[in-house]
């Protein structure tokens, strides 16, 4: 495994991590909001702050699903075509994700740009600065745009080296 691999492994297991405190910073939004139902006191914009922290840990997450193969994919069509078209089929797809993940990432980031240069505060009870949890949208999108440019260069390697032995 060379340094490349290694950061981005590592860069996989920060997103995935922090898609796991995205999880369990929900679960004590919604402990919170249970024990003051019976302790007779409200969290403010508790639903808000779920609701941004659910997004992230989706944006976040989409990277080590990736490299787990939790996405869907379209294995029952490629394995009933012959090899030689499967992988070029295959690295297409994968670049065309790549694409449109890195357009929609480039999107985002101007999107929190924007929120930050005019202040956008969320419209709960809480003033949220919005380009807060908009970078973690921001930030799982370029991770996921990584993953699926690594995963593309990988089969189209290893087409081409399959070709190479044939």
């Amino acid at each position: 495994m060379n340094l490349l691999e290694k950061a981005l492994e590592g860069l996989y297991r920060l997103s995935e991590f922090l898609a796991a405190l995205m999880g369990l910073f929900i679960l004590l939004v919604i402990l919170a909001q249970v024990a003051g139902r019976y302790l007779g006191f409200v969290v403010p914009s508790a639903l808000e702050m779920a609701g941004f922290a659910t997004a992230g840990l989706i944006f976040l997450g989409l990277a080590p699903t990736l490299r787990a193969g939790g996405h869907i994919q379209m294995r029952l069509l490629l394995r009933r075509l012959p090899p030689k078209t499967r992988r070029p089929l295959e690295t297409f797809a994968l670049g065309l994700g790549f694409l449109t993940t890195l357009y929609a990432s480039v999107q985002t980031w101007l999107r929190v740009a924007e929120s930050f240069r005019y202040g956008d505060l969320a419209p709960g009870l809480l003033p949220l600065p919005l380009w807060l949890p908009q970078s973690f949208l921001a930030v799982g999108l370029s991770i996921f745009a990584l993953a699926l440019l690594e995963a593309g260069l990988k089969t189209w390697k290893e087409g081409k080296e399959k070709e190479g032995k044939e």
